[in-house]
């Protein structure tokens, strides 16, 4: 057999293995090409409180005393990129315990968001844990807030009590 004919029927069989594979293995060769334009951006949950500093002064046992009446209304903002839910919660201090009702070394702490109004008309009592202050605040967005305290009805301490407010961002 001459070798030219050899080579033909050599690459007969070659070629066939070739289209059998590029048929079975379900791979699509194609001349075109598309993009898809992607972004991501990071969610952003942040907060901050301004001033931030409340001064209530020296107060007698079982008085009160609050930011509209020091003219010293906090504002809450939003600095994340993201609607937050907005949570606040009180603190035991070194000698007295946040409560409900004054007693002795028991003092009451609230917030109020909207038309304050005389203390505590529309002020909210603080726990010693976080509950929901203002939903859905949108991203840059501002919550006024006032707050009020109601000293103890007796107390074993007259020395300065830290009675600090924790505000929290939450994503919605």
């Amino acid at each position: 057999m001459p070798l030219i004919m050899f080579k033909k029927l050599l690459v007969i069989p070659i070629i066939s293995v070739f289209m059998l594979a590029f048929y079975y293995s379900g791979k699509v060769f194609a001349a075109n090409e598309g993009t898809v334009t992607a972004t991501v951006t990071i969610q952003n949950i942040s907060l901050t409180v301004g001033d931030g500093t409340i001064t209530y002064g020296i107060l007698a046992l079982s008085s009160t005393n609050t930011t509209v009446a020091l003219t010293d209304t906090q504002t809450i903002t939003n600095n994340g990129n993201v609607p937050i839910n907005v949570n606040i919660k009180g603190q035991n201090t070194t000698s007295w315990t946040l409560a409900a009702t004054i007693g002795s070394n028991q003092y009451i702490h609230q917030y109020c968001l909207a038309t304050c109004g005389t203390y505590p008309t529309n002020y909210t009592p603080m726990t010693t844990t976080y509950s929901l202050a203002k939903s859905n605040l949108a991203a840059s967005g501002t919550q006024s807030i006032d707050l009020g305290i109601s000293t103890p009805s007796s107390s074993t301490d007259y020395t300065e009590q830290s009675v600090n407010v924790m505000v929290q961002a939450v994503a919605v």
